[in-house]
């Protein structure tokens, strides 16, 4: 299957255009377009087209998202089509306010078998922010069924300002996913922007969740809930998360090796990097099939967001 990560950009422009609007104002695909080759952010409206129509050309299974407002997770949900679903919560107010890190699975692949929500702060279980955060981070939970097995999803978002929060948060992913493992004897994956790099000055998020440096302390409560047992599996007390980029055959791994362009004009990479992950636990139960960097430039040469879409195949 096919799972996929991809931060949206929230939708800082907002104007009264439905989804048909922007349908039916599309040009002709045999006309040639006009390459813009603009930088910086054009509306929503005009982005969320592309952003669709690249994941139902790619098809995958499942996708994480990072900063959909809940009109953008609306026109999703009606681009994709009846064949997808989707759970998660506004960060701000576990409902509707804030930016959502939805995570959509298609319908006739999937059976949704368990969906929760918590907090990537010192108060896990409501609508929480880390003290020196710049906004409120949550992560979703999502279990699911084929015919034949079972696997868990995280999808998350870390803050962009306080390496501490992210610390925070890749501790408690690690500590959730551990016993997810441990619970149902099956493959987890974490997707998400991790605004932490692999290497480098910011890279503690990427480090602590890859099991190089140990986890930093999390709530009392949240690391009690899901304590895996000592006498567990040796497996279960060694787990990590391990990026799936570096399980595939080079020769499967594809595309840019940068996820974020800030919306700069196509060329310029002064400000590239990478910081969109997915990552399958260690207790394994899958293989690295494919990786591949997708593409935000349409061929008009607008961008669909400020950063590139994460897709990674595997079998489970």
């Amino acid at each position: 299957m096919r799972i996929a990560t991809y931060n949206l950009r929230y939708d800082s422009q907002p104007d009264k255009i439905s989804v048909r609007e922007s349908i039916e104002a599309l040009p002709s695909p045999l006309e040639r377009p006009r390459f813009h080759g603009w930088s910086g952010e054009v509306p929503w409206s005009t982005r969320r087209l592309k952003v669709a129509q690249q994941l139902l050309l790619e098809s995958p299974n499942v996708i994480g998202f990072q900063e959909a407002l809940v009109r953008q997770v609306h026109d999703l949900a009606e681009l994709l089509g009846d064949d997808w679903a989707w759970v998660g919560v506004g960060r701000d107010d576990g409902k509707r306010a804030g930016e959502f890190c939805p995570i959509f699975y298609k319908k006739s692949d999937l059976t949704l078998d368990h969906h929760e929500s918590f907090w990537l702060s010192d108060k896990p279980f409501e609508p929480s922010k880390y003290p020196d955060a710049g906004s409120f981070r949550v992560c979703e939970v999502t279990r699911f069924k084929t015919t034949t097995k079972t696997f868990t999803v995280l999808n998350s978002h870390l803050d962009d300002r306080s390496d501490a929060q992210r610390r925070l948060a890749a501790s408690m992913l690690l500590a959730r996913a551990r016993y997810e493992a441990y619970a149902t004897s099956s493959p987890v994956f974490i997707t998400g922007d991790f605004n932490s790099a692999s290497h480098g000055s910011d890279s503690g998020a990427y480090q602590i969740i890859t099991g190089v440096v140990p986890p930093v302390p999390i709530n009392e409560t949240f690391a009690e809930k899901y304590k895996v047992p000592v006498h567990g599996d040796e497996k279960d007390a060694k787990f990590v998360m391990v990026d799936l980029k570096g399980e595939t055959p080079r020769m499967q791994v594809a595309g840019d090796f940068a996820t974020f362009t800030g919306f700069n004009r196509p060329g310029d990479t002064s400000v590239y990097t990478r910081i969109d992950f997915v990552f399958g636990g260690s207790s394994s139960g899958w293989t690295a099939d494919a990786y591949k960097v997708g593409t935000s430039l349409t061929d008009d040469g607008i961008l669909a967001s400020d950063h590139r879409p994460v897709y990674a195949d595997v079998t489970i």
